[in-house]
Parts: structure tokens; C-alpha cells; sequence
């Protein structure tokens, strides 16, 4: 399944050409799932990177990416497929006005593809140009466990089953990466199908290399202030800590307003691309960020 990782080293490079700097540990648990053909089951805080490597990996293998993005109260017709009942209602008016009675031949119409509208599962069970699709199943753990016991089922066999026509088995079954933000735990049954890897922030040099490739416009010398800061704001106790996707979009922000360096004003002006509460940014105003940008600056050898 994996004609475009043919190893480890491979993996790295083509995912990095995307985009997506990654450390040997998640390239090799890539390459293994694309090997094997098991999904792919990532877990960490929210914005270190796991929706983009679905996307880095459909991008470099030239696949279709098909997002089944979950939500409370997701289920099985939200995710595999519906009927258009509006169309299937106009044609039922039609066939009567045309004087078609035949209630047998009327259903058979009805439930036909003609009518069906195909969601993330069925879709990514469907025949694709150019292979098999990259199927995210995105933050799972905001499902329930009903949802997650249908998805256990699907999964284990790459099929699905619709009542009114029949079961749709995957000709080849699609690459799946399923992710967890772990607001909630996961069924252990679930995890088993998959091969797991825990996404963590990454350290310094390797944000550096992200920052890099993801905002190249941004001079070495803002990136090293940046990231450093971002580094030693993570050991703050915040409610919510600041992800590599936070780190890429203040190093837009501060391009976008010229700053050549960081700055007690600059940072106190641009906290809310980086924090997302009220609390966090209330809690790191004044001497606090003023102390960590000293420590930052020092890291990134900035002269005071």
C-alpha cells in the first residue's frame, strides 16, 4: 500500500517536501500502519500536528483526503450516507402524476445511487482515481460510544452496510488516521485496531525546522525569539498551552506587522494568536511575559 514510503528515511523526506517536520518515531509508525494496512490511531494536545500529517500524507502520496470531522451526537447516517428525501419526494410526485403506480418498482427507484448522498465512510469505501483515499477521522474522542462501537465494526472489515442496499465492502481499503484531542478515553477495542503514537510538542530545534519550512519568510533571527518563547510559555500553568499551529500563525501575525523582533509591547499586543483564554493571557500580562521574554532572548542570543 505504501509504493510512495518505501522506508523510514523515505517517509521523513517525502513528508517534510509537504511540509510536516516529523522525528523518526512518528515516521516509522507511518510507514508501518501504510505497510501493514492498519489505521493509524494519534493522540496529543489539540494543535501539535495531528490533522496536518493526514493531509501531508494524502498530499505527498498524490491521494484524495476524505475528513470525517466528528461531533456529540455524531452517528452512523451522518457518517456513511443519507437519502435525499426532497428529491426522492419530487420524484415520487412526478412518477404518480405519470400515472406509475407500481409500488415495488417505485421503492427500487427510490433507493437507488440516483438518491443517495454519500458521506466520509462510504466515500472512502468507494473506488478512488489514483488509489486508495486518506480517511481522517478527526478528534474522535468528541463522539460517543455508540459511534465509536459502529466505528469499531466498520473498520475491522472496511465495510458498511446500508438496509436498503445491502453491504459495501472497500476494494481497497482506505489509509486511516484517527485522532484524539483525549478529552475523553477511548475504547481499548478501538485502539487495538490501530497502531498508536502519542503527538507531543515538539523541542526546540525541531519547532525551529517547522517554523522554517511552514513561514520561510520569517528571518532566523524573529523564528529563534519566537520559538523560544513559545517553549518557555509551554512551562507556564496555563489552562490551555500553546500548540506548534499557534507558534505558525504568531509568526504570521508578527510578519504581518513588520516586527523585526520581539518586544514587551509587541508580545502584549499578539498574546490572543498564541492564547486562547482570558485567564492565560491575564495571567502572563506585565512582568511575566517581560520575564520570559528576557529568558527568551537569551536562548536565541539576543543582546539586551
Amino acid at each position: 500500500m505504501n509504493d510512495g514510503f518505501p522506508s523510514i528515511d523515505a517517509t521523513r523526506s517525502q513528508l517534510a517536501g509537504q511540509g510536516y517536520v516529523c522525528g523518526r518515531a512518528l515516521a516509522t509508525v507511518v510507514f508501518l500502519a501504510l505497510r501493514l494496512g492498519r489505521p493509524l490511531f494519534l493522540e496529543g494536545e489539540a494543535g501539535v500536528g495531528k490533522t496536518e500529517i493526514a493531509k501531508a500524507i494524502a498530499a505527498a502520496l498524490g491521494r484524495r483526503l476524505i475528513r470525517l470531522q466528528c461531533y456529540e451526537g455524531l452517528d452512523a447516517a451522518a457518517a456513511v450516507c443519507e437519502w435525499n428525501f426532497p428529491a426522492q419526494m419530487v420524484a415520487i410526485r412526478t412518477a404518480e402524476a405519470a400515472g406509475i403506480t407500481d409500488r415495488d418498482m417505485l421503492n427500487r427507484d427510490m433507493f437507488s445511487e440516483e438518491f443517495l448522498i454519500r458521506r466520509p465512510l462510504l466515500e472512502a469505501m468507494s473506488p478512488q482515481q489514483g488509489g486508495a483515499p486518506v480517511l481522517l477521522i478527526d478528534e474522535l474522542d468528541r463522539t460517543d460510544e455508540p459511534f465509536e462501537a459502529f466505528l469499531l465494526e466498520a473498520l475491522s472489515d472496511f465495510q458498511v452496510t446500508i438496509p436498503e442496499l445491502g453491504t459495501v465492502k472497500a476494494a481497497e481499503p482506505p489509509i486511516v488516521i484517527i485522532t484524539s484531542n483525549r478529552t475523553r478515553e477511548v475504547h481499548d477495542a478501538l485502539k487495538r485496531r490501530c497502531l498508536y503514537h502519542w503527538v507531543d510538542y515538539p523541542d526546540l530545534q525541531r519547532e525551529l525546522d517547522i517554523l522554517a519550512a511552514r513561514v520561510p519568510e520569517a528571518s532566523a533571527a524573529l523564528s529563534r525569539q519566537i520559538v523560544s518563547f513559545v517553549q518557555r510559555l509551554r512551562g507556564e500553568d496555563l489552562f490551555k498551552k500553546p500548540g506548534v499551529a499557534e507558534t505558525i500563525d504568531w509568526a504570521k501575525c508578527l510578519l504581518a506587522l513588520d516586527a523585526l523582533e520581539l518586544s514587551p509591547q509587541v508580545i502584549a499586543d499578539t498574546l490572543g494568536a498564541i492564547l486562547k483564554y482570558q485567564d492565560d493571557i491575564a495571567r502572563l500580562a506585565g512582568s511575566r511575559a517581560a520575564r520570559l521574554l528576557e529568558e527568551a532572548r537569551a536562548t536565541a542570543g539576543v543582546a539586551d
